[in-house]
């Protein structure tokens, strides 16, 4: 078994004691909901200022990936253990077993955290094993102030945990000890970061959508909502909402003039999106507004816009340049999505106000027929998170083709990692940022099935190819399981 000890966010530590037990105890529920799913001979320890986890070395690398990217946890430290470490003569034989081969030429020190009765203190250890590494390993010497290695270990009771390697956890809170929050989701740079800032701050966040009219956009946003609840939230259960808004874009259309139409639409995705959250009884959006990003985003047309809703809006992109905003996005892993995501946006103003008037927006507003607004919301689909890759299945009318026998296919792996999958027939491999420039390039007598893991990705850029580029050969391979 391997060992992990979970140092907790700096700002869990200084909670009052109640506040610190509840979170610490949310952290560790998390925990267990994550990682038994992997494997249930995953260990989860609690303690007051930490949380260890033994796994099987079989499923180290998935534990270790979950465990960064879980937040409330501040440092990683992955350990060996041993037991019966009673006497200083144990220790340093033990520790020198393991790290001599790793000094030979280099400087080191040793470093102790002890925890427990002992008849020796933390400098004690630290001088006989660095004495005993000295003169029974080809170390330079002992560097106390920049050496090359440092032999890291904590002593709690008569158990030694040796530490081999430190990570830097996701930080933030655990989720559930924040409240939830509904993010409005486009599936772009901004809104994805914004939505992982809050996951990351410990709130539960849910997903809703506004469809302007495009299924591929649907599946894009709806793909990368799984990703991101996948990899930083799945310990809880969230929503995806996906509210059809083509009506409301026509209605725009018929009462509002060009220049106000995009703070319009963004009033409107509020006022829905509260209407949502009331029925969720959540009291917080988020989206990913960044000032003067647009024209919509002015500081004015920001509190045009907030002016319909009471809710608590939080916007963690406002004073974010884009750049930071990529760099975000390439950290985390949503970049591709982002770039690659199909845009049905059917309201671009012309001329757009900047610093539009309460007054006229006023008046504007009063144009707008809200019945439109509230038959949308009322038809809107609610759909658990977990429940994406069956809904897409069955909402792209993308063929998908589960046994190749011998037909003459192409399976065109679209997965962003380097292996490619093996199979009966030719399979070449084109990842799936690369696809829409790339499949123009192959020969297109040929028939062709995209593929990945879970099948999403391949269903959206299977139903991109088809809207877009009109692509009659093109469907999606799922291999039976």
């Amino acid at each position: 078994m391997q060992k992990f000890i979970l140092k907790l966010f700096p700002e869990i530590m200084i909670k009052g004691p109640s506040a610190k037990r509840q979170m610490v105890g949310q952290l560790y529920n998390n925990l267990l909901s994550i990682l038994q799913r992997i494997d249930s001979q995953v260990a989860v320890k609690k303690f007051s200022d930490k949380i260890e986890v033994l796994t099987p070395k079989n499923v180290l690398p998935e534990v270790r990936q979950r465990l960064l990217d879980t937040p409330g946890i501040e440092q990683i430290l992955e350990v060996l253990q041993f037991d019966d470490m009673d006497t200083l003569d144990k220790i340093k034989q033990k520790v020198r077993e393991l790290t001599a081969d790793l000094l030979k030429d280099k400087t080191f020190v040793v470093r102790v955290k002890r925890t427990g009765k002992h008849p020796f203190s933390s400098i004690d250890i630290e001088r006989t094993v660095g004495g005993h590494l000295l003169a029974n390993s080809q170390a330079k010497g002992v560097s106390l102030k920049n050496p090359d290695v440092t032999v890291q270990m904590e002593l709690i009771q008569n158990q030694l945990n040796l530490i081999t390697t430190k990570y830097k956890g996701l930080s933030g809170f655990p989720i559930g000890t924040q409240g939830d929050i509904l993010s409005l989701m486009s599936g772009g740079f901004d809104s994805t970061v914004a939505s992982y800032l809050t996951m990351k701050r410990g709130i539960k966040t849910h997903f809703i959508f506004f469809n302007l009219g495009g299924m591929a956009h649907e599946i894009g946003v709806k793909q990368v909502a799984l990703y991101l609840w996948n990899k930083f939230g799945s310990s809880h259960k969230v929503q995806f909402i996906s509210v059809p808004f083509d009506s409301v874009i026509e209605e725009i259309f018929r009462s509002t003039p060009p220049t106000y139409m995009g703070v319009t639409l963004k009033r409107l995705m509020l006022i829905a999106a509260e209407k949502v959250a009331d029925e969720m009884e959540i009291d917080a959006l988020v989206t990913g507004e960044s000032v003067a990003q647009v024209s919509s985003q002015t500081l004015r047309n920001l509190a045009l816009i907030d002016q319909v809703s009471h809710k608590l809006i939080l916007r963690p992109l406002s004073t974010m340049n884009k750049p930071e905003i990529i760099s975000i996005a390439n950290e985390i892993g949503t970049r591709h999505f982002a770039e690659n995501m199909p845009e049905y946006c059917g309201v671009i103003s012309q001329n757009p106000i900047i610093h539009g008037s309460f007054k006229r927006m006023e008046k504007i507003a009063q144009k707008f027929d809200y019945t439109v607004l509230d038959k949308a919301v009322s038809t809107a689909q609610h759909l658990g998170i977990d429940e994406i890759v069956d809904d897409i299945t069955n909402l792209a009318p993308i063929e998908v083709v589960n046994d190749l026998n011998e037909q003459e296919f192409v399976v065109i792996d679209i997965r962003p990692e380097d292996a490619c999958i093996e199979t009966t027939c030719k399979s070449i491999k084109i990842p799936f940022h690369k696809l829409k420039t790339e499949f123009d390039k192959l020969p297109q007598d040929k028939e062709y099935l995209l593929y990945c893991d879970k099948g999403i990705m391949s269903q959206l850029h299977a139903q991109y190819l088809r809207d877009a580029k009109g692509c009659k050969n093109i469907r999606v391979y799922r291999p039976k399981q």
